[in-house]
């Protein structure tokens, strides 16, 4: 695919080498900025990311590599972030080059900590970036399964059309669907309330729940989401397209979902502290429960899910107890 645009990734991650696959596809270069020099110094040795999905093989050829973050953004006329939410202030701490004339996609499920704002509000806010120039993308889409070039489906979000059209182009394969909308907030808040929705899901499972409850409490999330984000953004949107009731199942029920894993070893007794010290890879619900239910205080929707797993990982409460109050208030 000929291509005047020049595109790269921010992020060692597994989703991260997921994009830049999925890139590779179209482009012949593709710029890449992770920290760690060894994972740097291992994909050119050795082709593969040493630490996320190391069977997708690369051809050296086709990467930009660098651990100089100001390199790879003066390289890009598109950035795509893929970094955990909670560390993106600190990989922006040594940018010096501008970001003012880049389009930012930003595929983080979270929120910005220092900040307690989505992506690509942080982006306007903090770095002046007008909202045409930023973008989402989502899902339902799992990087293990981009990894196995399983069909997959990611929806791209931007204010200008266009450029979510060339983003599309350019992440679209024989593996991946790609479809363009306009609610950039929604998609983007509906990125991160997935995550909430899924520890509970992992929740419900280890303690015990079987199906059935699975089933109800999906079918409260996805109603308990539209109200969250018609308090924060309104606008027409069906809240049953796949960007949000896709990736909400995708994420509550899948067995690569970090969320549900984190939540399954809640419902099983560990510890916050334990559960993430077991874990390899960051659960963006943990820092996005704090920031919903921060956001919600101020905004009053009616959110019993999002409430019982607050409860729970940040007040201490028994979850056992917690979730017999949830069953009550869920129909």
């Amino acid at each position: 695919m000929s291509n005047s645009y020049t595109f790269a990734v921010i992020g060692g991650g597994s989703w991260a080498t997921a994009i830049v696959k999925m890139l590779c596809e179209n482009l012949d270069e593709v710029g890449w900025y992770m920290r760690s020099v060894y994972a740097k110094e291992h994909i050119l040795r050795n082709r593969h990311n040493p630490n996320y999905l190391s069977s997708v093989e690369f051809h050296i050829e086709q990467l930009k590599l660098s651990n100089d973050i100001n390199e790879i953004v003066a390289y890009a006329d598109y950035l795509i972030f893929a970094v955990p939410s909670a560390f993106l202030s600190k990989e922006l701490e040594n940018l010096n080059v501008s970001l003012n004339d880049k389009v930012i996609f930003s595929a983080i499920k979270g929120i910005v900590p220092e900040s307690s704002k989505i992506v690509g509000e942080h982006f306007h806010d903090t770095y002046d970036i007008p909202f045409e120039n930023i973008g989402v993308i989502t899902g339902p889409c799992h990087a293990e399964e981009v990894a196995l070039e399983r069909l997959s489906y990611l929806t791209i979000a931007c204010a200008d059309e266009k450029k979510a059209e060339i983003l599309a182009e350019n992440l679209s394969s024989r593996y991946i669907k790609t479809k363009i909308s306009d609610d950039i907030i929604g998609t983007e808040y509906a990125a991160m309330l997935k995550n909430i929705y899924a520890i509970a899901a992992g929740i419900a499972h280890g303690l015990g729940y079987g199906d059935n409850f699975q089933s109800v409490l999906m079918s409260n999330a996805i109603r308990e989401m539209k109200k969250f984000i018609k308090k924060v953004h309104k606008m027409k949107r069906n809240i049953n397209d796949s960007a949000y009731l896709g990736d909400l199942l995708v994420t509550g029920y899948s067995v690569f979902s970090r969320n549900r894993m984190f939540g399954n070893m809640i419902g099983k007794g560990y510890t916050v502290k334990s559960a993430q010290m077991e874990m390899s890879m960051v659960a963006e619900g943990y820092y996005a429960t704090k920031s919903a239910h921060d956001l919600n205080e101020k905004n009053g929707a009616d959110v019993p899910i999002i409430d019982a797993v607050y409860a729970i990982l940040y007040e201490n409460k028994d979850p056992k107890k917690i979730f017999k109050k949830l069953t009550e208030e869920l129909d």
